[in-house]
């Protein structure tokens, strides 16, 4: 009744509408398609180009590193050029930054074959480490900031303002909510001209998981916040793969399997979605560079607690894991737990044996208790400074921690922002260390 009476209010009101949708031009669509284009291409012409010289580095991370760079050297040579790239890629970042929980997603939607082998014993050795390690995370990269900001003695500046995306519209709603009807009866009366495959299934699984975010963005905060709008779009996913899996006589795990295939020339819709990742890593470059005074100002409370907070995370997971006698092809699978998935996903890659689906669901459950907890964590451990708390609960709980803080603590945003992109970047580059590598296998054993 809640959620009914927040869509008619809505509906209702012209004002709120228009603010919160409105039909782009020819124009805007068209700048928003070749902006979005050019990051995409350039993520998977870079993805090809590593792959081709077998470089294991993630592509994505030094895309990032080219973009930044070029717009450092432009600040300093010709501003203007500098803010007209901003400026074009702008529509981009905010499409990323609007969709950004949904590249989480897949992850979770097949996390019911993701777990099948895993006994359930070692999932409740995980859990422990996952809901331990995030609260040690936290209060590690929070005390570090506030020491080191002791020390230094360094003002705060004010932020750059954060452009933020435009909310979901009841227009939107209803045009999604057209396809996924469309799509799912054209699957179940159509299955002899369309066969049942992962591009049967594509168009209403997609459907289903965008109207499961935007139903849950619209939750109450109080349901919000043990109910999450990953969780809720997870879940229309797996009702509608439950559904047609049931009408069709194909079963759940067939349907969830064509949910993401990782296969390019069969993608199911979580494959559509986690194709994004690599440009979310890209996307950090215009985040950072809009925040580079900041960065400069705090360089010391920002690189020593991200530093450190994602040493002990890595370390820590790996030394825990064998003292409770996890896997140790599980504990490898999850010593990126605090690390966004678009780079969680490169880490352990570098490692053989690993089980990518375990490592992303990890990384999403691990955002998901800092989205929930992170404010009543913070305040019982004492961390007021809005500089240790973006930072320690970016390198904790890296997006979805972020996204849960931002809109209660619009002071602590931009330290959120900036640790929750050098956190991964940091991870990254130790783990394609080979000897940070064989440290962490020695560890786990």
């Amino acid at each position: 009744m809640k959620l009914q009476r927040r869509i008619r209010a809505r509906s209702s009101s012209s004002d709120t509408a228009s603010a919160a949708f409105s039909f782009p031009s020819v124009g805007q669509i068209l700048h928003l398609g070749v902006s979005l284009g050019i990051i995409l291409a350039a993520d998977k012409l870079l993805k090809h180009a590593f792959a081709v010289a077998a470089i294991k580095f993630p592509s994505a991370l030094f895309g990032m590193f080219c973009v930044f760079s070029v717009l450092m050297v432009l600040d300093s040579l010709a501003p203007s050029a500098a803010a007209s790239l901003m400026s074009f890629f702008e529509p981009a970042t905010l499409f990323i930054q609007r969709w950004l929980p949904l590249f989480y997603v897949p992850s979770l939607v097949v996390l019911p074959l993701a777990v099948r082998d895993i006994p359930a014993a070692s999932g409740l050795k995980i859990f422990f480490i996952l809901v331990g390690g995030w609260l040690a995370s936290l209060a590690v990269a929070g005390y570090t900031a506030i020491a080191v900001r002791r020390m230094v003695k360094t003002e705060m500046i004010p932020a750059e303002p954060m452009t933020k995306p435009a909310p979901f519209s009841i227009l939107e709603l209803w045009v999604w909510t057209a396809i996924f009807v469309s799509s799912f009866v054209l699957a179940l009366i159509n299955p002899i001209a369309l066969g049942t495959s992962a591009r049967t299934c594509l168009s209403f699984l997609l459907a289903a998981t965008v109207l499961g975010y935007m139903v849950g963005s619209w939750l109450p905060s109080d349901i919000r916040k043990v109910f999450h709008p990953i969780i809720c779009c997870a879940v229309s996913a797996d009702l509608a793969a439950t559904a047609y899996g049931y009408f069709s006589r194909t079963g759940l795990d067939v349907v969830l399997g064509y949910y993401l295939t990782k296969v390019s020339s069969n993608p199911g819709a979580g494959d559509i979605l986690m194709g994004f990742l690599g440009s979310v890593i890209i996307s950090f470059a215009f985040s950072m560079f809009k925040q580079r005074k900041l960065v400069k100002r705090h360089a010391a409370e920002i690189l020593s607690s991200v530093i450190i907070a994602t040493i002990f995370s890595l370390y820590s997971t790996a030394i825990v894991g064998r003292v409770i006698r996890l896997e140790p092809a599980l504990t490898v699978s999850i010593l990126p737990r605090c690390i966004t998935v678009a780079l969680a996903l490169s880490i352990v890659s570098f490692f053989e044996g690993t089980n990518a689906s375990v490592t992303a669901a990890v990384v999403v459950l691990t955002g998901l208790v800092g989205a929930n907890f992170v404010q009543a964590a913070m305040d019982k451990l004492s961390l007021n400074d809005p500089i240790a708390r973006g930072i320690a609960t970016a390198s904790s709980a890296h997006g979805l921690g972020t996204a849960a803080l931002s809109a209660k603590e619009p002071e602590a945003l931009p330290f959120c922002a900036i640790a929750y992109a050098l956190t991964g970047i940091f991870g990254s580059l130790l783990c394609s260390l080979p000897i940070i590598r064989q440290s962490l296998l020695l560890l786990v054993g």
